[in-house]
C-alpha cells in the first residue's frame, strides 16, 4: 500500500509538472511568442487568458503591449553655424510586431540598445543640419508692442524656418523608417533639455543683454517723445484757454463802458446840474491821469480844465 501511495504521489507531481510547463497566462498588458529549440513557432499570442503549449520542448516568451521608455544621454553635437549644444531626449515607443521583435532584437535590452543608436544617429544628424536657433525656438515669436518698439524687436529676432518641433517630428519619421522591420515603433520623440556650452551661453546672454539695452532706449526715447507731445498739447490748449478767457473779458468790458456811457449820458441829459456834476468829475479823473508834480501845461482861457483850475486858485 505504501509503495502504491508512493506511486501515485509521483504520478500527481509528475502530472502537475507537465500541466504547469504546457500552460501558460497571458496578461492584458502582454504578448507572447512561443519558441521551440529557440525558433518562433506559430503567431504571436495577443489575447490574455490561459494558453497551452508542448511541456518542456515550447517556451513562452513574454513581452510588453504597453508604451515603453526611451530616455537618451546628453550629448554634445555641432549646429549647422558651427556652435555646440548639449541634446538630452527622450522617446516612447511600442513592440507593434513581437514576432519580427524575436527575430531581430530578442528582447527589450536589445531593443534599448538599437534605439540608442538609431535616435542618437538622427538627433546629430538633423541638429548638425539646421541653425542653432531652429533647434531652440518652435516658430517666430510676434512682439506684442506696436510702433518703433515692435520694429526693433523683429529686428533682433532671427528668422526660422523650421523650428524645434518640427526638427522632432522629422526626426521620428526618420527613426520609424529604420525601425519598420524591428517590429517596434517610436509613438513620441522630444528634446528634453538642450544646453549650451560655457562659450555659446557667454554670447547668448551678452546678446540678449544687448538687445534688452536697445529695447530699454527705444522705451525711454518714445516716452520722452509722447511727453513732449503731451507737454505740447497742454501749452497749445492752455493758450488756447487764455485767449478765449481774454476775449470774453474784453467783451464784458466792453459792454460794461457802454453800459456806464450811456448812464453818464442819461444822467447828463437829464438837467444841468448833473451835466454840471458830470463834467466836474470827467475833468476830475483827466487831472488824476494826466497830471503830477512835474507836469508843466498850456491851456487857453475857454477851456473846461482852465475853468476849474481857475475857481480852485
Amino acid at each position: 500500500m505504501k509503495k502504491s501511495l508512493v506511486s501515485i504521489l509521483v504520478i500527481v507531481v509528475v502530472a502537475l509538472i507537465v500541466i504547469a510547463q504546457g500552460s501558460y497566462i497571458v496578461r492584458e498588458s502582454e504578448q507572447v511568442i512561443i519558441t521551440q529549440f529557440g525558433k518562433p513557432v506559430g503567431d504571436a499570442v495577443k489575447d490574455a487568458g490561459i494558453h497551452f503549449k508542448i511541456p518542456f520542448i515550447q517556451t513562452a516568451n513574454f513581452f510588453e503591449k504597453r508604451y515603453l521608455e526611451w530616455d537618451g544621454d546628453p550629448n554634445q553635437v555641432p549646429t549647422k553655424d558651427k556652435k555646440f549644444i548639449f541634446v538630452d531626449t527622450y522617446a516612447r515607443w511600442q513592440i507593434t510586431d513581437p514576432l519580427q521583435f524575436y527575430k531581430r532584437l530578442t528582447n527589450e535590452r536589445g531593443a534599448q540598445s538599437r534605439l540608442d543608436d538609431i535616435l542618437d544617429g538622427e538627433t546629430r544628424d538633423f541638429i548638425a543640419n539646421n541653425y542653432l536657433e531652429e533647434a531652440v525656438r518652435t516658430s517666430n515669436r510676434t512682439p506684442i508692442s506696436s510702433g518703433a518698439i515692435s520694429e526693433i524687436v523683429e529686428d533682433s529676432l532671427v528668422q526660422i524656418n523650421v523650428g524645434r518641433d518640427s526638427i522632432q517630428e522629422y526626426i521620428q519619421k526618420s527613426a520609424n523608417l529604420q525601425t519598420k522591420d524591428l517590429g517596434i515603433e517610436i509613438l513620441d520623440f522630444r528634446f528634453k533639455r538642450i544646453n549650451y556650452v560655457e562659450e555659446v551661453r557667454t554670447q547668448v546672454y551678452e546678446r540678449m543683454k544687448s538687445e534688452r539695452f536697445r529695447i530699454a532706449d527705444k522705451f525711454r526715447s518714445e516716452g520722452q517723445g509722447e511727453a513732449s507731445r503731451i507737454n505740447g498739447e497742454k501749452e497749445r490748449e492752455l493758450k488756447s484757454i487764455q485767449s478765449e478767457a481774454f476775449r470774453v473779458a474784453e467783451e464784458i468790458k466792453g459792454k460794461a463802458d457802454a453800459e456806464a456811457a450811456a448812464i453818464y449820458s442819461n444822467a447828463y441829459n437829464k438837467n444841468g446840474s448833473s451835466r454840471e456834476l458830470y463834467s466836474f468829475m470827467k475833468s476830475m479823473e483827466t487831472f488824476r491821469k494826466t497830471f503830477n508834480d512835474e507836469t508843466t501845461v498850456i491851456l487857453s482861457t475857454d477851456s473846461d480844465l482852465y475853468k476849474y483850475l481857475k475857481s480852485m486858485q
